[in-house]
C-alpha cells in the first residue's frame, strides 16, 4: 500500500479565510512559523501531524476533511480526460496534475468542462455554431451531468437539506414514523393520496390535489414517493435556496436538481442521519438488518450509508455505484480515494458485474487499484419488478465499499483474511487510465503508454504496454 504525504494547502487557506485570522496568527495558534505555514498554503510541504493536532485541538477542526476533498476526484477526472486522443501521447505527470487539483482547483474544474464539451460536440456531431451560438457565448455540458457533477462534487451530503429532513423524521428530536408523519403533512396541505395500478410510480394532479401512486410499487418505494412528494411542498422554499446557490447554466438542470433534492430529502427523512448512523454502527453495516429497522430497501440503505459525511459527525467513508447489466454506471459517488470513470464502464473485474450470476446473494471482494489503495467491496444484485406479467423487469448490481482501514466496522469482514495481500485483487477504474500491463480484461490500450507489437508473439495481449 502507498503511504502518501497530506497536502491540503487549500483547505488551510480555506479554514483561515473563514476564522478571520492573517497568516501571522493563524501561524502563532498552530505552534509553527510563518514561512512554514505559507508553504503549506502552497502545497510546498506537506501538512505535519503536528499542525493535523493543532487544528483539532485548538479549533475543533474535523481533521478528516482535509484528506478527504475535491482534490482526489479532480486528478481521477483530469487523468480521464487527458487519455483522451485528441491531447496526444504525452500526459502532465501525476504531480502536476495533483498540483493543479490542490493549488488551482477552479482552473481544473474549467479546464474539466471545456472538454466536457468537446466531447459532446464532437459525440453529437454539432456543428461549432451550435456549440458558440448561446446567448451567453459559453459550451454547455448536458443538464444531467450538471447535476451529476453537482451532488459529485458536494460530496452528496448536502447539509442544509440533511439537517431538514432529519427534523421532519425526528419532530420532537426522537425518531418517529417518517410514512405517518408524511400521511400528516400531505394531509395537512389538503392533499388525497390513493393507490392505482395504472401509475407507473408516481402522479401528483396539483389542481384536484391528488397524488397517486402505483399499487405495484414495492413499500419502500411507495414509501420513498410519500416523501419525495412532501420535500416538494413543505421544503420549497429550501430547495430554491440550494438550486440559486448552485447557479446552474440551464433550466432543464435546475429541474433535474430539484427532483435530486426532492429524492435527497426523503432519503434523509426515510434514514434521519442521527439515528441512521448510530444503528448503521450498532448492526456494523448490516445492510438487511438496516433495511428491515428502517422500512428501507437494500439500495436505499447502501446509498444512504454513503453519503454519511456530516462534519463532526462522520460515518464510515464509503464508495456507492450502481450499474446496469451492459455494465453502465448509473448512479455514483465516493467519499473514498476511489473515483469512478466519468466516460465508460466500470472496471469488469469488480465483483458487482458477477452480482447478476447470483441473485440474492451478497458478493465480497478484498481489491487493490493500480494506486496500491485497498478496499473492501460488497456488491448484490437488485431487482425492480414490472408488478404484472409481461411488464419489464428493471435489473441492477450496486456496490458499497470502503478502504481497508475501516473494513473492520463491517460484519462482512469477520471471515476474511485482510492481512494477506495475496487475498487483494487487482481492479481498476477504466482501461483507458489503468497501467496494469498485463491485465486479462483488459478491452483497450492505455492511451498515456506507449504500446510494443510484435507480430511472432501473442501473450494475453495482443501488444506488449512498455514501460
Amino acid at each position: 500500500m502507498t503511504n502518501q504525504k497530506l497536502y491540503a494547502g487549500v483547505k488551510l487557506r480555506e479554514t483561515r479565510t473563514r476564522l478571520g485570522l492573517t497568516q501571522k496568527k493563524f501561524a502563532a495558534k498552530l505552534g509553527i512559523s510563518l514561512p512554514y505555514l505559507n508553504q503549506m498554503e502552497n502545497n510546498n510541504r506537506p501538512v505535519s501531524t503536528g499542525v493535523v493536532l493543532a487544528l483539532a485541538q485548538e479549533f475543533g477542526f474535523d481533521v478528516t476533511e482535509l484528506s478527504v476533498g475535491d482534490a482526489s476526484r479532480i486528478v481521477s477526472d483530469m487523468r480521464e480526460a487527458l487519455a483522451d486522443p485528441v491531447f496526444g501521447e504525452t500526459a502532465p505527470p501525476l504531480a502536476d496534475l495533483r498540483l493543479a487539483a490542490s493549488n488551482a482547483p477552479a482552473l481544473a474544474r474549467a479546464f474539466l468542462d471545456l472538454h466536457r464539451a468537446y466531447r459532446q460536440t464532437h459525440e453529437r456531431l454539432a456543428s461549432l455554431d451550435e456549440a458558440l451560438g448561446r446567448e451567453d457565448g459559453r459550451a454547455q455540458s448536458s443538464p444531467w451531468e450538471e447535476v451529476r457533477d453537482f451532488f459529485h462534487y458536494c460530496d452528496n451530503y448536502i447539509d442544509a437539506v440533511d439537517r431538514a429532513a432529519e427534523r421532519f423524521a425526528c419532530p420532537r428530536g426522537e425518531p418517529g414514523d417518517p410514512v405517518a408523519l408524511a400521511a400528516v403533512a400531505l394531509d395537512a396541505a389538503g392533499i388525497t393520496v390513493r393507490l392505482d395500478e395504472k401509475i407507473a410510480l408516481r402522479d401528483f394532479d396539483a389542481a384536484r390535489r391528488v397524488l397517486t401512486i402505483s399499487s405495484h410499487a414495492e413499500p419502500a418505494s411507495r414509501n420513498f414517493q410519500l416523501l419525495h412528494q412532501v420535500a416538494l411542498l413543505t421544503q420549497a422554499q429550501l430547495l430554491d435556496a440550494t438550486l440559486d446557490f448552485a447557479r446552474f447554466q440551464s433550466d432543464e438542470a435546475r429541474a433535474i436538481a430539484r427532483i435530486g433534492l426532492a429524492n435527497y430529502f426523503a432519503g434523509a427523512a426515510l434514514l434521519p442521519y442521527g439515528p441512521f448512523l448510530a444503528a448503521a454502527q450498532e448492526t456494523r453495516h448490516d445492510l438487511e438488518r438496516l433495511a428491515d429497522r428502517f422500512g428501507a430497501s437494500i439500495e436505499q440503505v447502501a446509498h444512504r450509508l454513503s453519503t454519511l459525511q456530516r462534519p463532526g459527525a462522520k460515518g464510515v467513508p464509503f464508495f456507492f455505484v450502481r450499474v446496469d447489466q451492459a455494465g453502465t454506471i448509473t448512479k455514483r459517488h465516493s467519499a473514498t480515494r476511489l473515483q469512478f470513470a466519468r466516460f465508460g464502464g466500470a472496471c469488469p473485474l469488480w465483483n458487482m458485474h458477477r452480482a447478476f450470476e447470483t441473485p440474492g446473494r451478497f458478493l465480497r471482494q478484498l481489491a487493490e487499484t493500480p494506486d496500491g489503495v485497498r478496499y473492501f467491496c460488497l456488491a448484490r444484485d437488485v431487482t425492480k419488478p414490472g408488478g404484472a406479467w409481461g411488464a419489464p423487469v428493471r435489473r441492477f448490481a450496486i456496490g458499497l465499499g470502503c478502504e481497508i482501514q475501516h473494513a473492520a466496522q463491517l460484519v462482512y469482514t469477520d471471515d476474511l483474511d485482510m492481512a494477506r495481500a495475496a487475498a487483494f485483487e487487482p481492479i481498476g477504474i477504466s482501461c483507458r487510465i489503468c497501467d496494469r500491463k498485463n491485465c486479462h480484461q483488459r478491452s483497450v490500450p492505455p492511451l498515456e503508454r506507449r504500446l510494443t507489437v510484435d507480430p511472432d508473439h501473442r501473450g494475453v495481449l495482443p501488444y506488449e504496454i512498455a514501460e
